[in-house]
């Protein structure tokens, strides 16, 4: 008999099943928002761009792994502001200062993360980029 503290054998096939089920809804969170927000769709060009950029020069790892963070956060920052976006439009669907407040922020956080990956991508390809069109 199992002991009172031991998971039951049937709950954990059911852990990892709430599990996939939580990908499964996180993936298809990222596909609604590609679907309805086209500024996720300039982010998915400058990533495509990004990624061959780097395997044309042949990024180091530090290099990857700083293009990738800043890719990863630019998308995020994108993801929360849609999310915060469809929240402020449900609870407030009439104009108020506070939901344009939170929109704006939610906004500009998007903005300051996409400068910041504009900078890692400067300093990362830039040196590159300006080798390639030098005399």
């Amino acid at each position: 008999m199992a002991e009172p503290n031991e998971p039951s054998p049937r709950r954990f096939p059911a852990v990892l099943r709430q599990r996939a089920a939580s990908f499964g809804y996180a993936f298809r969170g990222v596909g609604a928002a590609l679907r309805t927000e086209i500024h996720l769709w300039f982010h998915a060009a400058a990533t495509v761009v990004v990624v061959a950029l780097g395997l044309c020069f042949g990024l180091a790892r530090w290099e990857w792994a700083a293009v990738a963070l800043a890719v990863g956060a630019v998308w995020c920052a994108e993801l929360v502001n849609t999310a915060i976006e469809a929240v402020v439009n449900l609870v407030s669907p009439d104009y108020h200062p506070l939901a344009g407040r939170a929109k704006d922020v939610a906004a500009g956080a998007v903005l300051v993360m996409a400068l910041a990956a504009l900078v890692v991508g400067l300093l990362i390809f830039g040196p590159r980029v300006w080798a390639l069109l030098g005399p």
